[in-house]
């Protein structure tokens, strides 16, 4: 109950102009959407309440709220888990799809609901780069979700729509095809946004300010798994540039934080970026409100020791919407009232300043 009152004046204090809920309907109970504030729906979450309730739809905007001045690693951001693995999405092979789902909304509602960077698997697959959830390293029809090319257009159609925005894409990547990246990331219309990684910082130095990202529209950020495309390809190698924890069932354990094979140890400071996963090994939406709630808080502030007192900047989660009030999109306005003014809510930062207006720890 005190988690609840806490969020409650937190959100309180958060303006419409932001598209953020007021906390007049926050947690009230409610038969539709149209029952609950802007910023809002109306929910079930069998592990924290009975019947249905008006929780939060989308994290504060810390570039509105704020400003974009500082680096680009100053700032959290909201990471869906297999954004392509979306329930309902029809099968675009002619062959009824087995695999598992992560999401339950289309990329284009995941980033209007401020989702800022997406997780996607890249395979070969009937002659183009598909988004697959498989195994063995190898796309099957039953596995394929889309062509990538459909979900890059996405992707395009909001960074144009979306002048200030940044989205950065963590591809877990299968692809051999020589430059076949490259291809459907520039038939879709990305290059023109792309980041270079000639401009990613080395040993742990600051980002480039997100002010500046924004006027020289370098606004899309690429992290690949395979380490040779970022001299072949040009597209940046993860794990020269950030540090991530134990995925799945692994990195759900309490208490423990510690980082997946490939990546160096989350204290490295020499990587700028910490990425912090909390999901199942296998997603199970039912159970994704509760995952999605305080203990989400918990494993961030056990990772923030972990990664030598560092905020996570991306946190991944499966139904990034689905939580018993705040959820994720709370847990990134912890991160990001830590990261800009050690605060433990973005909304206690004092505008324009590095200060807390109340800290109510």
């Amino acid at each position: 109950m005190a988690f609840v009152k806490a969020l409650c004046l937190v959100v309180l204090s958060l303006s419409l102009s932001l598209n953020i809920a007021t906390c007049s309907k926050l947690l009230e109970n409610c038969s539709e959407d149209s029952d609950c504030d802007a910023g809002l729906y109306c929910f079930s979450c069998p592990q924290g309440y009975i019947g249905k309730k008006c929780v939060r739809s989308s994290p504060t905007n810390p570039f509105k709220l704020l400003n974009n001045s500082l680096p680009f690693n100053k700032y959290a951001f909201l990471t869906s888990h297999n954004a392509f693995a979306i329930d309902n999405e029809p099968s675009h092979t002619g062959v009824p799809r087995i695999t598992t789902t992560n999401q339950e909304d289309t990329i284009t509602q995941q980033l209007k609901n401020g989702v800022r960077a997406l997780m996607l698997d890249t395979y070969d697959f009937e002659g183009a780069v598909w988004l697959c959830h498989s195994f063995g390293g190898k796309c099957r029809d039953f596995t394929a979700f889309e062509p990538a090319i459909d979900t890059l257009k996405e992707i395009e159609a909001f960074l144009t729509s979306k002048p200030s925005e940044i989205v950065t894409l963590i591809l877990e990547d299968y692809v051999t095809t020589p430059k076949g990246l490259t291809k459907v990331f520039t038939d879709a219309g990305l290059m023109k946004y792309w980041f270079p990684v000639a401009k990613m910082p080395q040993n742990g130095q600051d980002w480039p300010l997100v002010s500046d990202i924004v006027a020289q529209n370098h606004r899309l950020m690429v992290f690949t798994s395979i380490k040779s495309k970022q001299q072949s390809e040009g597209i940046a190698y993860q794990w020269n540039f950030m540090v991530e924890n134990k995925y799945g069932d692994d990195g759900m354990k309490k208490g423990s934080c510690s980082n997946r094979g490939e990546s160096s140890p989350l204290n490295d400071k020499s990587k700028s970026l910490v990425l912090v996963n909390y999901f199942r090994t296998v997603s199970v939406k039912l159970l994704a409100c509760g995952q999605n709630s305080q203990n989400l808080i918990d494993m961030l502030q056990t990772c923030y020791g972990a990664a030598g007192n560092r905020w996570a900047n991306f946190v991944t989660v499966d139904y990034y919407k689905r939580s018993e009030g705040g959820g994720a999109f709370q847990a990134v306005d912890r991160l990001n009232g830590e990261l800009l003014c050690s605060c433990n809510d973005v909304q206690a930062c004092k505008h324009g300043s590095s200060t807390c207006t109340r800290r109510g720890r």
